[in-house]
């Protein structure tokens, strides 16, 4: 089969590969109709997420058709339209009876790698590197779903696959990072990042009874897709400082709710940008917490920050005194999408939102090389790729 394979930094081809084959009764075989290159892939081609090997399989959106079983898998039949979570899940741990998807204690294989940085592992991901599993990921023709009983999620008729891929993650994502906020009637939410799951929060957000949502970014076509797709205010960084803009909008206070959709690879204008930028070249820092530093400072007193932006390693100059001392609650992690798909699907199928309204381009499996170079580099227009296998 054909999948998009990563050979180092800024280096992702695609290559001719064997085929996928079931090797667990819970196993099932997809045959992919759509994916995605998520912004998360990202921080791989830039080579910030340590332990991949070259020839690893790229993607974690993912949907198809199921078109082989293991004889554990009861849940799904042959023929089966499936999108699948980006988190693989064995629904039966502490975590998984928990409704804490994300932190399975049984499908990473690698745990001894993560428990090393982190302390303990999160569950196996789809194409994320040997430290969370080491899983061909769903940038391909086919791919093996282990714990099919659990993570398939079968989609009904008359739903295209650019209505529900983002099930799989960025949907998901920007659900639960808005749902961590608390967010009450009239608030007022800021979230940083127009990139997908900033679209997704956005949104989200207003689901959620938020009156405001004032939104940060640099990017002319994301801004312009987060005022009017998503009916966010909007702020542009490299124009106006977000923590004195974000005062005045909202008479002082700060916003109620804070989202750093962002990440580790966050830009910035000042003296703190250059200095994460210098750091992360001589290896003394490995993430640019820009967005993070901004958030903690905005947020109201009492107020929630919420981080579903990814963060891999060790920060620098996070400003905790102001996140004590403003009695801040903070909400991270990879997204329980198990949690939301049901939910979330509802809401589609009852009109409150379209998620295709990301999708900026379509392109073959082929073209992925492309598609990484544009949506890396926010050429074209780009935000958000759909690539067809």
């Amino acid at each position: 089969m054909k999948a998009v394979c990563w050979h180092g930094a800024k280096d992702v081809r695609v290559e001719t590969v064997p085929d996928p084959k079931i090797i667990n009764p819970r196993d099932a075989i997809v045959k992919i109709t759509s994916t995605a290159i998520c912004g998360s892939d990202l921080h791989l081609y830039d080579g910030f997420i340590p332990t991949m090997q070259s020839g690893d399989i790229l993607g974690h959106e993912f949907m198809g058709e199921v078109v082989e079983l293991g004889s554990a898998v009861k849940n799904v039949n042959v023929g089966d339209r499936v999108v699948v979570p980006f988190t693989i899940s064995c629904g039966s741990c502490f975590f998984c009876k928990r409704d804490l998807w994300s932190l399975c204690d049984n499908s990473n294989p690698n745990g001894w790698m993560a428990e090393k940085l982190w302390g303990h592992s999160p569950a196996g991901l789809f194409g994320y590197s040997h430290m969370v599993g080491g899983y061909a990921g769903g940038q391909a023709e086919y791919a093996r779903v282990p714990f099919a009983d659990v993570g398939l999620f079968k989609i009904p008729d008359g739903l295209t696959d650019d209505q529900v891929l983002f099930l799989t993650d960025i949907f998901p994502t920007g659900y639960m990072a808005a749902e961590n906020c608390n967010i009450k009637p009239g608030d007022i939410v800021a979230v940083w990042g127009c990139g997908p799951v900033g679209q997704f929060t956005i949104r989200s957000a207003y689901m959620l009874g938020a009156e405001r949502v004032i939104a940060i970014d640099r990017v002319p076509e994301r801004l312009q897709m987060a005022k009017e797709q998503g009916k966010a205010e909007v702020l542009n960084y490299e124009e106006v400082d977000p923590g004195e803009a974000l005062k005045e909008m909202t008479g002082g206070r700060g916003p109620d709710a804070c989202i750093d959709a962002v990440g580790m690879e966050a830009h910035g204008t000042g003296p703190d940008a250059f200095y994460d930028k210098v750091k992360q070249a001589v290896r003394l820092e490995t993430d640019r917490p820009t967005a993070l530093r901004q958030v903690i400072l905005a947020c109201r007193k009492g107020g929630h920050v919420s981080i579903p932006g990814v963060y891999g390693g060790l920060l620098d100059k996070i400003p905790m005194g102001a996140a004590m001392n403003k009695a801040l609650t903070f909400k991270t992690g990879q997204t329980h999408v198990h949690r939301y798909l049901r939910p979330l699907l509802d809401r589609i199928q009852n009109g409150e939102i379209d998620p295709s309204f990301v999708i900026t381009h379509r392109m073959k499996l082929e073209d992925a090389p492309h598609g990484y170079e544009i949506f890396k580099h926010k050429k074209d227009n780009c935000i958000k790729v759909v690539l067809k296998p």
